[in-house]
């Protein structure tokens, strides 16, 4: 397992479903960026790990999801959710130890700049169904998203 953080961001582990580190969000501010309200600790996972590492880690984790490592430089992330486990093992009638990460996993996932604005990521959320993006910078991976995210940092605003 690796975890991929903001250079300059903390190093413990995070989660990604449940709250995490943020960068702040004031209600005096007018354009809030993806930046301020994605997770930076991202727990991730090898393309090569079984089904049966990536729930055991999500349950030590505390997250619905894991980024999936690219292979190399140019390759993309992918991401696994629980919900894409569960769809495995009633599809393949199971064996969580056969199956790899990379068999199951999305791949490639929709990502977004850190500076782009909120609205513009919810509108994107919205239209396309879906419910987790990650922030890249420079190709790299610098946090994730959740719709959740985007509800909290909307509540902040109204406070």
């Amino acid at each position: 397992m690796s975890s991929a953080l903001k250079p300059d961001g903390p190093s413990h582990s995070g989660s990604h479903d449940r709250g995490g580190d943020r960068g702040s969000v004031t209600s005096t501010e007018t354009r809030v960026l993806v930046q301020d309200i994605m997770v930076r600790d991202v727990v991730t996972i090898s393309p090569l790990a079984t089904i049966r590492e990536a729930i055991r880690m999500m349950r030590n984790h505390g997250v619905k999801s894991l980024v999936v490592d690219k292979a190399h430089a140019h390759d993309a992330y992918g991401i696994i959710t629980y919900t894409t486990i569960v769809r495995t093992i009633v599809a393949e009638e199971g064996d969580i130890d056969l199956a790899n990460v990379y068999d199951v996993c999305t791949k490639p996932v929709i990502t977004v700049p850190r500076d782009m604005e909120v609205k513009y990521l919810a509108r994107l959320m919205v239209r396309h169904g879906i419910r987790r993006i990650l922030v890249l910078y420079n190709n790299e991976l610098e946090g994730i998203v959740t719709m959740n995210d985007i509800v909290e940092s909307i509540l902040a605003m109204t406070d």
